[in-house]
C-alpha cells in the first residue's frame, strides 16, 4: 500500500509537469495552427536559466523566479523573428523551420553553458522528507511540484474560462479570422499566446531539472509524450491536456513500478525489469490509438 500510494503521487506529479508542457503547445497549436517542434527546447531553457540564476543568487527558488521572465523574452522573441513568418505556411514548412530550431537552441546552449550537463542544488527545506502519515515518508521537493503544477493548472482554468482573454484564446481557437474582423489585434493574441506557452515550459523544465540531470536536448523525447497528450485530450483543449496528462503520467509511472512484480511470476528478473518499462510506453501510445479510433478529434476535442 505504502509503494502505491508513493507511485501514485509521483504520477500525479508527472502528470503534472507534463500538463504544464502539453498546455503551451496545444494552445499554440490549437490557435495558431503552428507545429512547433521547438516547444522542448524552451522547456529546455528553462532549465538552463534557473541552473544560472541559482548559481548567481544562490537560491533556487530566486532562480525559478527570474527564469520565468528570461523564457518569456525568449518566446516573445521566437515568435516574432521566426514563428510569424510561418502562421500562413503549411505544416511541412513548420516542421522544417522548428526542427532548424531546435538544431540551432542545442548548439546554444553548448556554445553559453558548455558540453556538460549541470545539476540544480536544493535548499534544505526542499531537501527532506515530509510525512504524509507518520510511516509514509515522501520527498518534499516532488510534493512542492505537484502543489506548484496544481496552482497553475487552476490559474489555466480561470484565465481561459473566467477572463475576456480567456475568452479571445478560446475564440481564437474557434475561428480567428472572424476575431480578426471583431478589432481583437491577431498578432498580439498570438504573441501573448506563444509566450504563454514558453513560460509553461520553461516551468516545467525547472521544475524537472532539480529531479533530472539538466542537459543539451532533455526536451526533445520528453516532446514527443506532450504531442501524445494533446492528441488524447484533443488539440486546443486545457481540459483535455490535463486530463490526458494524469492518466499518461499514472499509466507510466504505475506500470514501471507494479508491473515488474507482475512479470517476474512468468519471466526472469532481468527480462521483467526490461519488459515492463516498454509495456508502459506501449500502453499509452496504444490509449492514443484507441482514443483515436473512437473519437478522432480527442476526448475533448471540437467537432468538426
Amino acid at each position: 500500500m505504502t509503494l502505491l500510494i508513493e507511485q501514485t503521487l509521483n504520477g500525479i506529479q508527472l502528470g503534472l509537469l507534463m500538463f504544464l508542457l502539453a498546455a503551451g503547445l496545444t494552445l499554440v497549436f490549437g490557435i495558431m495552427d503552428l507545429v512547433n517542434l521547438a516547444h522542448g527546447s524552451l522547456y529546455m531553457f528553462g532549465a538552463y536559466f534557473c541552473a544560472s540564476f541559482t548559481a548567481w543568487t544562490d537560491s533556487f527558488v530566486i532562480g525559478a523566479l527570474l527564469a520565468l521572465p528570461a523564457a518569456l523574452l525568449l518566446g516573445v522573441i521566437v515568435e516574432v523573428v521566426v514563428a510569424r513568418k510561418l502562421y500562413r505556411r503549411d505544416h511541412l514548412d513548420h516542421v522544417l523551420a522548428t526542427f532548424g530550431l531546435i538544431l540551432i537552441a542545442n548548439d546554444l546552449v553548448r556554445l553559453v553553458w558548455g558540453p556538460d550537463g549541470r545539476r540544480i542544488p536544493l535548499p534544505a527545506w526542499l531537501n527532506q522528507p515530509i510525512y504524509l502519515t507518520p510511516d509514509l515518508p515522501y520527498p518534499t521537493y516532488r510534493f512542492a511540484v505537484i502543489v506548484v503544477g496544481a496552482a497553475v493548472a487552476l490559474f489555466l482554468y480561470w484565465l481561459v474560462t473566467r477572463t475576456r482573454t480567456g475568452m479571445w484564446i478560446r475564440a481564437g481557437a474557434s475561428n480567428r479570422t472572424m476575431i480578426g474582423a471583431l478589432g481583437i489585434n491577431v498578432e498580439l493574441l498570438f504573441t501573448l499566446v506563444f509566450g504563454l506557452g514558453a513560460v509553461l515550459a520553461a516551468l516545467a523544465g525547472l521544475m524537472a531539472a532539480p529531479i533530472v540531470t539538466v542537459s543539451i536536448g532533455m526536451g526533445d523525447n520528453i516532446l514527443i509524450l506532450a504531442f501524445v497528450i494533446i492528441v488524447i485530450g484533443g488539440i486546443g483543449s486545457i481540459k483535455g491536456a490535463f486530463i490526458a496528462a494524469m492518466i499518461v503520467g499514472m499509466i507510466d509511472t504505475l506500470g514501471r513500478a507494479l508491473l515488474p512484480d507482475l512479470l517476474k511470476t512468468f519471466l526472469s528478473v532481468a527480462a521483467a525489469n526490461t519488459a515492463a518499462p516498454a509495456l508502459s510506453s506501449m500502453m499509452i501510445y496504444l490509449l492514443m490509438a484507441g482514443v483515436l479510433v473512437w473519437r478522432s478529434t480527442g476526448l475533448f476535442g471540437a467537432r468538426g
